[in-house]
């Protein structure tokens, strides 16, 4: 959904998951038995297990208390055809390394989703012949690792292809239907009025496919957001389009809803708080919400220096804290009180001033990676423009690289 997010491999995500909380699944080599209960996989912060200095999965059960792990990603081989791997390069059938941390993460009585899609990379979606055949290749995933829930992230730009998500929201459909317990749910773009118009395609497509997952998450950030109040003001907006999409009440609508945030500063220079987090986390309880997750783990831990020099990291959050302190916040959407330690650095980085660059001009030409300011933000071209506005469109040519 944005340069740091594709570099990762993230935070727009569809998790499927269908009810029931104790399903048991087949044996499997990595020993799974009994499931957690669905608040835990609603819970799942997303971790990468194989890129971005990945963290030990124990030690942050041991320092937070979490017990569930969304990892990420599975998508089509870099090279083309139908079969899972992770990342595009690492096969699932041949996988030894995230089966490890699987078995970790079990032998401490925790469990794990798995999360497909993302912004980098191809998805299953895009490369497989119809919705049979993708959901053939997730049900690879399930009975690798014994799953009882799923991910699905679909955002750009997977979501701006029809037959992908006809795909993928067909898949999803056979895979909650061949899976009896198994947690689906959808993870798509945030906007400030809860999605845009790709993400709103998505939701008619599950509409008239007749598929409802346990719930469909919005990610309200890269997207001109500024703490809590502007991702709360998101999440009712997406409740109301959900009522209108489906037909819901609005209690059943939030039933159906979930928030995926991300931890500290943003691809685009927006800062988010532990007490932002504790504000979201007050809105999705207090409104029954289904789902309260973030990206990443992998993030969860202080940069040095704080404020890592005023950019955005895959390892690190850009803000004062104690390592696990976002975790913490899954854990008790699950319903659980995290551990005691040490007290929470209070302060926070102030953001780093950015220099405006040389303001856009509708009569010049602009191609690829040229910058402008306009509005007091920074903006970076996408592809080859002129007089288009930056911001004029959330798919048009410019890439908001914050305020300036």
């Amino acid at each position: 959904m944005r340069p740091l997010r594709a570099c990762l491999g993230a935070a727009a995500a569809v998790t499927l998951a269908a009810a029931g909380t104790t399903a048991l699944v087949a044996s499997n080599a990595s020993g799974a038995t009994t499931a957690l209960s669905n608040r835990w996989y609603a819970a799942a912060p997303y971790l990468m297990p194989l890129d971005n200095n990945p963290p030990d999965a124990g030690a942050i059960m041991d320092a937070s208390g979490l017990k569930a792990f969304q990892l990420a990603f599975v998508l089509a081989p870099n090279g083309g055809g139908c079969s899972p791997t992770w990342g595009g390069t690492a096969a699932v059938s041949s996988d030894t390394a995230v089966q490890s941390v699987i078995n970790t993460i079990r032998a401490k009585g925790g469990d794990v989703s798995v999360s497909i899609g993302g912004y980098g990379g191809t998805k299953l979606g895009q490369t497989c012949a119809d919705a049979a055949s993708t959901a053939a290749a997730y049900q690879q995933v399930i009975t690798k690792y014994g799953l009882h829930a799923i991910d699905f992230d679909l955002e750009e730009p997977e979501y701006e292809n029809t037959a992908a998500i006809k795909n993928e929201i067909g898949a999803a459909k056979i895979l909650q239907q061949n899976n009896p317990g198994l947690y689906v749910s959808v993870t798509t773009a945030g906007t400030a009025d809860g999605t845009g118009w790709f993400g709103k395609q998505m939701l008619l497509e599950a509409k008239s496919q007749g598929f409802t997952p346990n719930n469909f998450s919005i990610m309200p950030f890269d997207g001109g957001f500024s703490g809590a109040a502007s991702q709360t003001s998101a999440l009712t907006n997406f409740n109301s389009i959900l009522q209108s999409t489906f037909g819901w009440d609005q209690a059943t609508a939030y039933a159906h809803e979930g928030f995926s945030g991300m931890n500290g500063r943003s691809d685009t220079g927006e800062y988010f708080t532990q007490a932002d987090f504790q504000t979201v986390l007050d809105y999705a309880t207090s409104h029954n919400m289904d789902r309260f997750t973030f990206w990443s783990l992998n993030r969860d831990r202080q940069c040095t220096p704080v404020d890592n020099n005023g950019t955005t990291s895959g390892t690190c959050s850009s803000v004062a804290q104690s390592s696990w302190d976002f975790a913490k916040y899954s854990v008790k959407f699950a319903g659980v009180t995290p551990p005691t330690t040490t007290p929470t650095p209070t302060p926070t980085p102030t953001p780093t001033p950015t220099s405006c660059k040389t303001a856009w001009s509708a009569t010049a030409v602009y191609t690829a990676g040229n910058e402008v300011s306009y509005n007091s933000h920074n903006w970076k071209a996408k592809w080859w423009t002129q007089n288009e506005v930056p911001g004029a469109s959330e798919w048009g040519p410019w890439q908001d690289e914050g305020a300036c």
